[in-house]
């Protein structure tokens, strides 16, 4: 189920949606609803991630030294 939400949008932002509506043969509505659910779920899954090592950092998960070195030394990179 769809409902109706108004936004404000610059000039020109609202005119490059219009040029890229017409390019697309699709509405200001369905591009605006499929940008804000990209924009909503890679937030989300930021957002978990975030959560998630957090967790991860509270139980003492972390890294050895020696891994990180590992890691940086097969990448060519100087850790110290």
């Amino acid at each position: 189920m769809s409902t109706t939400m108004t936004i404000r949008l610059e000039g020109d932002l609202k005119d490059r949606l219009d040029q890229l509506a017409g390019a697309t043969s699709r509405s200001r509505s369905f591009l605006a609803a499929e940008a804000i659910r990209d924009f909503v779920e890679l937030n989300e899954w930021q957002i978990q991630e975030i959560h998630d090592a957090i967790k991860e950092a509270d139980n003492g998960d972390f890294a050895t030294d020696k891994a990180v070195c590992k890691t940086l030394d097969k990448w060519g990179v100087n850790a110290g």
